[in-house]
């Protein structure tokens, strides 16, 4: 039976005419799918031409879309009630402005979300850790009997069974600044990780993409949760913007109520007691960030109820989520890793530092805006040697030459055009008892789909040798 909500939300969609802007197949279709079961009239968008569309298309072929594809493909909205941005897309775009001020209505396949769930919504952002700490969220409150949904840049979307979720399970979901840019309901726990530059090809500045992220504390209510980084200034900062129940996490200060580390063990402060979690040695992942991402999970299950051994079943045996400093072979004594997930310059320096091992990197790739400068002083002193790939080869070169000069010492270094040739190239620097990894400080899509293509593509080259 459907909430009072969920039944609004509906009517306002139902017999619309709506427009689809970008059609993916991760959210454009699943949501396009929806929309139909609802008798809306559906306008799909992109700027992709129909050949390049081939396999979405095919998973649409019993649904009416009206196509308005190619390079003008947001010339004429003026017929589109409702629109509904893929997350890549800015809300500012003059046609999308320009279609606000003649009525339509401006949201997104996760405001939709948002809009239709009756179960409580756990949403995880930052700019480092989201990923493994949202799988860590959901695999502790499992482990504790809940029923769990994971969804937004993980999993499945979620706009398909939404309506079918009861108000028992837990939604946990992990959202970029992309898609909070206009997210105008928070969530009834929320954890930011960290921030730290990214995405400034999208954000015009710094300002507006740690504004973006704010958006998941803005509108909580005294019942509701959030779990800050403390040892992040900005992070920290924000917390005046919640009226929720801010706990924090640090590895550096005993919180007042948060998580916190005590001898060498992760403790759980909540508002009525305390209690031990389990020893940083306990965990299976890597690094001090991973304790960071750990210590932010437990914190959102203990405060949502979460039985103690349940958060620390799942602590002390989970492994870690694919492309994330995955051990993918060891080969002549070698160690190889896929970082792939490390598409900032602050991801890749926390993987650095989470490594016991001499390192040769592989490095490079799309072109964020990010400045490279923090990199080139982690990179130099830690790193052996170091490939470099991509769009961003040179400039990434040109800032580890300088800490190179300003340090008085010298790295092997090399630009080449594929990943391959760069792997061969570093697995001839390597020798027995270091790591050859794969964390490239940039996103991937100057040469692959995505991150999670370039760790795939890096897996089947190191498989390869011999």
């Amino acid at each position: 039976m459907l909430t009072d909500k969920q039944q609004r939300v509906i009517e306002e969609l139902k017999g619309k005419k709506v427009g689809v802007l970008g059609l993916g197949l991760r959210s454009g279709v699943p949501l396009i799918r929806f929309l139909h079961g609802l008798g809306c009239q559906i306008v799909g968008c992109d700027r992709k031409e129909e050949d390049q569309l081939a396999e979405v298309l095919a998973e649409l072929t019993e649904i009416p879309v009206e196509l308005r594809l190619g390079k003008d493909y947001l010339a004429h909205l003026d017929d589109c009630q409702v629109l509904f941005r893929t997350p890549f897309m800015r809300p500012d775009l003059p046609e999308l402005q320009a279609a606000v001020k003649r009525g339509a209505w401006l949201s997104s396949e996760i405001e939709l979300v948002f809009a239709l769930a009756a179960a409580p919504i756990t949403a995880v952002t930052g700019s480092d850790g989201k990923t493994t700490t949202t799988t860590l969220i959901s695999e502790m409150l499992k482990a504790d009997g809940r029923k769990v949904y994971l969804g937004g840049n993980i999993g499945n979307s979620l706009i398909e069974q939404v309506l079918h979720i009861p108000d028992t399970a837990e939604i946990v979901l992990e959202l970029s600044s992309f898609q909070l840019m206009t997210l105008s309901e928070s969530p009834q726990a929320a954890v930011i990780t960290n921030l730290s530059p990214n995405h400034l090809d999208y954000h015009p500045s710094f300002d507006e993409y740690v504004q973006a992220k704010a958006n998941i504390l803005r509108t909580q209510d005294h019942n509701e949760i959030a779990v800050l980084n403390w040892d992040n200034a900005l992070t920290k900062e924000l917390a005046p913007l919640t009226k929720g129940q801010v706990y924090y996490f640090s590895r550096q200060e005993e919180v007042a109520v948060g998580a916190f580390l005590r001898n060498g063990q992760i403790v759980l402060r909540g508002k009525q007691q305390e209690e031990v979690l389990c020893a940083t040695n306990e965990l299976k992942l890597l690094g001090n960030h991973n304790v960071e991402n750990v210590m932010a999970a437990a914190m959102v299950a203990y405060a949502k109820g979460a039985k103690l051994s349940a958060i620390r079943q799942v602590a002390t045996s989970f492994a870690g989520v694919e492309h994330r400093l995955e051990l993918v072979r060891e080969l002549d004594g070698v160690r190889y890793y896929n970082d792939s997930i490390a598409s900032s310059p602050s991801r890749t320096i926390a993987g650095l530092a989470a490594l016991p091992y001499p390192i040769v990197l592989i490095a490079g790739g799309y072109d964020k805006k990010i400045p490279f400068e923090p990199l080139a002083k982690a990179v130099v002193g830690r790193v052996d040697a170091l490939a470099l790939i991509g769009q961003t080869a040179p400039a990434i070169a040109a800032a580890v030459h300088e800490e190179l000069a300003a340090q008085g010492t010298s790295l092997p270094m090399q630009q080449f055009t594929s990943l391959k040739e760069a792997l061969l190239w570093a697995k001839e620097q390597a020798r027995p008892g270091s790591a050859v990894v794969l964390s490239p400080a940039c996103a991937s899509f100057d040469m692959f789909k995505d991150f999670e293509e370039r760790g795939r593509k890096f897996k089947e080259l190191v498989h390869q040798l011999s």
